[in-house]
């Protein structure tokens, strides 16, 4: 995907989500099949998840390379890097840290939303600034795939979003089900 594709992609799937979160009533919202998170615990993560990639895009190319070093391979495609984030989640991988979310009350839902949309509109802001060379040279740590390209962090980006997008559609029609 060129930057462009990737911009257009962040857009619409974050967009995606946000227009589902939106139309998820309060039980929906709240709901949590036993050992995962709610719907809104998932909101809270996709902004934690993306927020860090703000200071990424905002730092000068240079300090990202003088901290990180540079990419001695090839970027992944987007499948191949999906197919390594599945293959990490099939062996127990799971969020840590600061990524796991704390209860999230329904009233947080609309804010959560609105600080996700100007997270992503920031991101693609500053991809805008990146060459295609420069995609593939920087590299960024990602606490369950190791040192990844820019480009793959945005291809986790736009994935990660969709992932949960549908975690949450199953829980709910799994819920709807049992009750």
């Amino acid at each position: 995907m060129s930057k462009y594709d990737l911009i257009e992609a962040m857009t619409e799937n974050h967009q995606r989500f946000s227009n589902y979160m939106n139309i998820l009533t309060e039980p929906d919202f709240l709901y949590a099949m036993p050992g995962k998170w709610s719907a809104g615990q998932q909101l809270d993560h996709i902004v934690r998840s993306t927020k860090p990639l703000i200071l990424a895009v905002r730092l000068p190319h240079f300090i990202l390379k003088l901290i990180f070093g540079s990419a001695n391979r090839l970027s992944k495609s987007f499948e191949e890097l999906v197919k390594k984030y599945e293959d990490k989640i099939a062996e127990g991988g799971k969020a840590s840290g600061s990524f796991i979310p704390p209860a999230v009350g329904f009233d947080k839902k609309d804010a959560l939303i609105k600080e996700l949309g100007s997270i992503i509109t920031k991101i693609n802001t500053g991809i805008e600034k990146f060459t295609e060379e420069e995609l593939d040279t920087c590299i960024l740590p990602h606490p369950l795939l190791g040192k990844v390209t820019f480009r793959e962090m945005i291809y986790f980006t736009i994935n990660h979003v969709d992932h949960h997008h549908y975690n949450i559609d199953k829980a709910i029609q799994e819920g709807l089900l049992n009750n």
